[in-house]
């Protein structure tokens, strides 16, 4: 069930620290030498925490986190950790109208991203820390008129998905909890500070992704999967779907478009969502686009009628390229794929900003997923930042986790809290887009 807004600070702290502690096998694992990122934990968390991991009763648990209240957190922050707290628990899709309503962003106070983040740390004290990740400067010049724009591209993975059918076989059920799991995922939201956000397998939108994040000024736009896979799932939170955020003291949404993707004529259960947006410090449009193409194998000419058909909308939405194009996805479709071929060679002029890491520039990714199911261990290049390259650039791209990092576990796991990667890339405009016409 949601949570009531006026649920106590104390109530909130009580239901996290006293949640079940992990195996011991999973134990060995979260005590390996932290990343850079550095977890700040006050004396009475941590006498929390261990109080829950020694077994104490609620009532310590419920004492230390009083403690905490009172004693480490502002006014400020105890309201951003009840509204935090508000998330942890799911509940089906028929809550999602009585949550929106109790919880109408223009009626609450703003939330700062470093209080949120350091909230999601707090919640995450007994995982590694977070993965370190660099950007590579991909700029041939370092004069630069205006502020980049930085996108991400993400599949976050459905919880429903994670935990009742994905059957990741190497990755502890545990690593899959919500209430930790979510932090993981705002925490790498939240570290790259991304202008604008693209998700795939949202399925906490309602009641997670949509209450934080427009308290921290973007504006949220969802579109669910007709026949989600999710709501074959017992206890499901409803439809995963794609969603997409912007900042609203960056952008001005001028044009809204909610695509179902078709194959041969027939509407399928993909989608796509594309928005106009006005760059309010240039006064410059563009085109983001997010979507999310048909998986597994033997599918791939479906694939490719679905990115056709997306193609063709973005060519009317776009005015043929007049307006600067940003598709991000996950196209469920390796390099070789002929959907791969129709994006690269469109009369669009999109290039695939991730290629820009190679020492070619002409190679993608060895990968964006990998993981290991009872088929077998599935190592692939799936996701994609598609850009108008007569019209944009990119200054700087995430670089990707190594081999070493991920682990031989694979993904998802206690370290990262999904089975695909996110790309990020800082984009600006072409001073002279008429040059690569």
């Amino acid at each position: 069930m949601y949570q009531s807004p006026a649920r106590s600070l104390c109530s909130a702290l009580s239901s996290l620290c006293c949640a079940p502690a992990a195996t011991s096998s999973s134990s060995s694992r979260l005590l390996r030498s932290p990343a850079p990122v550095k977890r700040a934990l006050s004396s009475p968390t941590r006498l929390a925490s261990a109080s829950s991991s020694s077994g104490l009763p609620r009532s310590v648990c419920a004492a230390a986190a009083t403690s905490l209240a009172v004693h480490s957190m502002g006014n400020s922050t105890s309201r951003l950790y009840s509204a935090l707290a508000k998330t942890l628990s799911s509940s089906t899709s028929s809550k999602h109208q009585e949550y929106l309503e109790q919880t109408d962003p223009e009626l609450l106070d703003p939330i700062d991203p470093k209080d949120l983040l350091e909230e999601c740390q707090i919640v995450l004290q007994k995982r590694p820390a977070r993965l370190q990740r660099d950007f590579v400067d991909l700029r041939t010049n370092s004069a630069r008129r205006h502020q980049p724009i930085r996108v991400m591209q993400w599949n976050i993975l459905a919880q429903a998905l994670g935990e009742g059918k994905d059957n990741f076989i190497q990755c502890p059920m545990e690593a899959l909890r919500w209430e930790e799991r979510k932090c993981l995922i705002l925490e790498e939201i939240l570290a790259y500070q991304p202008d604008i956000l693209c998700l795939q397998e949202v399925d906490h939108y309602f009641d997670t992704f949509q209450p934080l994040l427009s308290r921290m000024g973007y504006q949220c736009t969802f579109l669910p999967k007709p026949w989600s896979p999710c709501l074959d799932v017992e206890c499901n939170n409803g439809p995963d779907g794609c969603a997409l955020f912007f900042l609203k003291d960056r952008f001005s949404l001028v044009k809204s478009t909610n695509i179902r993707l078709t194959a041969m004529k027939l509407k399928t259960n993909q989608v796509a969502i594309a928005q106009i947006l006005k760059c309010n410090e240039t006064d410059r449009l563009f085109c983001i686009a997010v979507t999310h193409l048909k998986a597994r194998n033997g599918w791939e000419r479906f694939r490719y009628a679905q990115g056709a058909d997306l193609l063709e909308n973005l060519k009317r939405i776009t005015h043929e390229a007049e307006i600067p194009l940003i598709v991000c996805g996950d196209f469920n479709a390796d390099p070789t794929e002929e959907v791969y071929k129709e994006f690269s060679t469109s009369s669009l002029n999109l290039n695939s900003a991730y290629k820009l890491l190679s020492a070619d520039g002409l190679s993608e990714p060895p990968y964006t997923t990998w993981k290991i199911r009872p088929s077998g261990e599935c190592r692939h290049t799936l996701d994609y930042i598609w850009y108008s390259q007569h019209a944009l650039k990119v200054d700087s791209a995430l670089s990707l986790l190594t081999e070493e990092q991920i682990g031989p576990n694979r993904l998802p796991s206690f370290n990262y809290p999904s089975d695909h990667l996110s790309l990020v890339c800082d984009f600006t405009f072409n001073e002279d887009p008429d040059r690569l016409l």
